[in-house]
């Protein structure tokens, strides 16, 4: 049986990379999935060629234009997918961005677009999803991006690093507080993942004067990694599947490393 037949999930960051990759993942194995992504029309786009996937698994597909940082528009999405599956099981807060910048030369806006969408976007999903599970009376699941940055600092994404470590103390603290609602909260950390995010950070740290050449960045990542290669965003599914099903639901409060050996915690 597939492992989250009949489960009504929303994912965020889900127009492309990592985020798409899950919400496939889930409709694979029999899930109603709600795409979501500030992008809009890109979002609908993926949901539209996920149609036959969805009918093939069994379950049902949808999107929802969302800004994860405005609570209204996150309380409108769940809405929505509530209108469409007639509840949420499982929410992933995915949405994630990331704007390199030297140590010395991080400015106030650079923190607070980062923190404000990891980090405070975060924190409005996990609230807004645990407030639709507690009126179900069901419980549910609550999953989180982390990431390596979680870990440990690198000089030129100090505030990344900052919101990934905001993200696993909003896994830990939600977990507590949540439990008496049988709703756990969990987390997956990816490392070096060949996305279209990935692309834009090696311009940037081009851009930076903290990379002579295109890929060096991701060269270097690579060469430490255990695995001997970078992931693809379906490296990563399987654990955020597994997250999502019957299969965790002894688990909460963790943060699951995805990163073929690069930090080992």
């Amino acid at each position: 049986m597939a492992r989250v037949s009949g489960r009504s999930c929303i994912v965020t960051g889900a127009a492309r990379g990592i985020g798409r990759a899950i919400g496939e993942a889930l409709l694979d194995e029999g899930a109603d999935v709600c795409f979501a992504d500030i992008d809009g029309a890109g979002v609908a786009e993926v949901a539209r060629a996920n149609e036959m996937r969805a009918r093939q698994g069994g379950g049902r597909v949808t999107h929802a234009a969302v800004d994860v940082t405005d609570r209204s528009q996150v309380c409108a999405m769940i809405s929505h997918a509530v209108d469409q599956f007639g509840k949420i099981d499982v929410k992933f807060n995915n949405a994630g961005v990331n704007k390199p910048m030297n140590f010395l030369d991080v400015t106030d806006d650079n923190w607070n677009f980062i923190m404000g969408v990891n980090g405070l976007g975060c924190m409005i999903g996990m609230q807004e999803a645990a407030r639709q599970m507690i009126a179900q009376g069901t419980g549910g699941k609550i999953i989180n991006t982390a990431s390596i940055a979680s870990r440990q600092g690198f000089d030129n994404v100090a505030p990344y690093c900052a919101s990934k470590w905001a993200v696993v103390a909003l896994t830990q603290s939600g977990a507590r507080d949540l439990a008496k609602h049988n709703i756990t909260v969990t987390g997956f950390a990816p490392g070096v993942v060949a996305t279209e995010m990935w692309e834009q950070v090696d311009q940037d740290l081009l851009d930076i004067g903290a990379a002579d050449r295109p890929g060096q960045a991701m060269e270097e990542f690579a060469a430490g990694i255990l695995k001997g290669r970078v992931a693809k965003p379906g490296d990563i599914t399987g654990t955020t599947t597994f997250l999502a099903s019957p299969d965790s639901d002894y688990m909460t409060g963790q943060i699951v490393m995805i990163d073929g050996g690069m930090v080992l915690v």
